[in-house]
């Protein structure tokens, strides 16, 4: 589904990608994980197209995306769906808005999208009720499912999910985790996320670590905890020592 090829990618003089390649099998899901300031929601960018590397490719079904403009990359748009880290939802629209936006941009009606986005909030286990309420009467979960919800309007094949749990409890952050899974075995959907959150191993198919601009380690999450892979052990077991640079001394 998704294949990234020597990608690189500098702001000024600070380079962010140093080489990044990495294989993203279809209707699988693939974590991201990796230290604050290692590029991780700048690699998303680059995958749906909103953000061009400096040289590599980005391979989305064979076609590499860094190569498209205009209603050509438009058309790949509609592929994605992307569910933002604090789910970007707009305060002075309700829930049945914020949802149905992009359809209300399509020039359908709210009476028209209304059934759709029943449909969708059913999908995420949130009552059908709720959609003349506005984002600040929910609690932070129901925000994030509603965002989720918000992404699958369009029946995306795709799903970028940039921190989907920061600011949840625990028990928050596995509902929404088990959420996230059902979605991808359901609809057979493509999931990339970033995370710090390593409950996440429990739900996805593959880990890769992004440090110092390449990936460090790509394996099956199952084997995550198991792995000698100096990065990946130092990084999931905390320590502060290890080939990871820390700001933590001794």
């Amino acid at each position: 589904m998704i294949e990234l090829i020597d990608l690189k990618k500098s702001f000024d003089d600070k380079w962010v990608h140093k080489g990044i390649s990495l294989v993203i099998p279809k209707g699988q899901m693939t974590v991201i994980i990796g230290r604050s300031g290692q590029g991780k929601s700048v690699l998303l960018k680059e995958i749906i197209g909103l953000i061009k590397p400096s040289s590599g490719k980005v391979l989305v079904d064979n076609v590499d995306i860094t190569k498209l403009t205009g209603r050509a990359l438009q058309n790949m748009f509609k592929k994605f769906g992307y569910v933002f880290q604090f789910a970007a939802l707009l305060d002075s629209l309700t829930i049945l808005e914020n949802i149905a936006i992009t359809l209300l941009e399509n020039r359908k009606s709210l009476k028209e999208a209304e059934p759709i986005v029943k449909e969708k909030l059913a999908l995420v286990d949130l009552p059908t009720n709720i959609t003349n309420k506005y984002p600040s009467e929910l609690s932070g979960g129901m925000r994030k499912r509603v965002g989720l919800a918000r992404t699958l309007i369009t029946n995306p094949e795709i799903i970028l999910y940039d921190e989907p749990t920061t600011g949840l409890d625990p028990i928050t952050s596995r509902i929404i985790h088990e959420l996230m899974f059902n979605m991808q075995q359901k609809l057979n959907i493509t999931s990339v996320v970033v995370s710090h959150d390593v409950e996440i191993f429990n739900y996805a198919d593959n880990v890769a670590l992004l440090d110092d601009g390449k990936i460090r380690y790509y394996g099956q999450a199952k084997e995550v905890w198991q792995s000698n892979n100096p990065y990946i052990y130092q990084f999931v077991r905390g320590l502060p020592e290890g080939p990871i640079k820390t700001e933590v001394k001794s």
